[in-house]
């Protein structure tokens, strides 16, 4: 075991701040990482002010983790020292449930245990702390390559926004021909737009402001509309192959319904606090589906880091000192960002 530092909380109402806290030694299989960005999504605030009621404290967030290999295990076979890797949402998983030998480990019959923060440390025998700290210890199988060509801070969210995108949209399949919607133009949904558009399909967001149509055709939205306005989405009437909404505060889902061909699909990939109804009717009448995503398996996390790669496809963020994340917090609140911040680590060594 050895000790680093990291910033987190204590409890729920307290602001992060530095924490020294332990990490294994690395292992046989094990890779050392030192941390050179971390993206900051939705869920650090959420898993830090225990609005998910499962946080146990000190809690340390954090999981869009770019670095340079620090160490290997003897039995290491992928990464040498200098590679430059990224660590997603997930550390571990049991690796012998149907999901994980089907390589969906998002979905491990085990849950939340393998999670980056929240989960389970076997060695030291408590929950896993995240990326916002000096360094990281994780399984090879766990570990992603970072391409070359992408810029580090950038590929950073692409840990856990850029894949909660692709993957549904890779699932649903998105590409030629088909019309794709992107309800949200935040953290998660600059990250559909730009991806939807590489795989091909005519891209349209959803949006109720007015002031995001410029940014949303220049990531590669094809058209905007504006969801508050009834006309503008009655003219989108049962239009749409695949609908991906990206929000995660409670919103009506049901004009959204209505945009959908028959038999087409909605998926919920946005995370809201607290239970939304639903209006079954819309998706009666055309059996449309509703449905959610979560993330993808390692195996797809690295093909969406090559797709980005071969599509020059990187996070639009704001780069800032771990010293600020208490303002990014609330400044995430208000959607006050363009439109992920990522932490550069090398703030928190001084």
């Amino acid at each position: 075991m050895f000790v680093c530092t990291g910033y987190g909380t204590l409890e729920a109402t307290a602001p992060l701040g530095p924490l020294q806290i332990n990490r294994r030694d690395p292992g046989e299989t094990d890779v050392e990482i030192d941390i050179l960005y971390c993206g900051v999504c939705h869920s650090d605030l959420h898993f830090a002010r225990n609005e998910w009621q499962f946080t146990q404290y000190p809690a340390v967030p954090g999981h869009e983790i770019v670095g340079r290999v620090k160490r290997v295990g003897g039995s290491v076979t992928k990464y040498k020292r200098g590679d430059l890797v990224g660590v997603g949402c997930l550390v571990d998983s049991c690796r012998i449930c149907l999901p994980c030998r089907e390589g969906l480990e998002q979905y491990c019959d085990a849950g939340t245990q393998g999670g980056t923060y929240g989960g389970f440390e076997p060695v030291l025998g408590e929950p896993t702390k995240g990326g916002y700290a000096e360094r990281i210890v994780v399984d090879e199988a766990y570990v992603l390559r970072i391409p070359k060509n992408l810029d580090a801070a950038g590929a950073a969210p692409l840990l856990c926004a850029g894949i909660t995108l692709y993957s549904p949209l890779r699932q649903w399949g998105a590409g030629p021909g088909k019309k794709v919607g992107i309800i949200g133009l935040g953290g998660l949904g600059h990250m559909g737009v730009k991806l939807a558009h590489a795989f091909g399909a005519q891209t349209v967001l959803f949006t109720t402001s007015a002031n995001k149509i410029e940014d949303a055709k220049r990531l590669g939205a094809d058209d905007v509309i504006l969801s508050h306005d009834p006309e503008h989405m009655a003219a989108h009437k049962e239009s749409f192959d695949l609908i991906i909404d990206t929000v995660s505060a409670a919103h009506d889902l049901s004009p959204y319904f209505n945009t959908l061909k028959r038999e087409a699909t909605m998926v919920q990939v946005g995370a809201p606090e607290k239970p939304m109804p639903i209006n079954v009717f819309p998706l009666l009448a055309k059996r449309r589906n509703f449905s959610g995503s979560m993330i993808g398996g390692i195996n797809e996390t690295q093909e969406m880091l090559d797709f980005c790669a071969t599509h020059n496809i990187t996070a639009d963020i704001e780069l800032i000192p771990i010293q600020h994340i208490n303002q990014a917090f609330e400044r995430m609140l208000k959607s006050d960002v363009k439109f992920r911040f990522c932490i550069d680590m090398a703030s928190l060594r001084g």
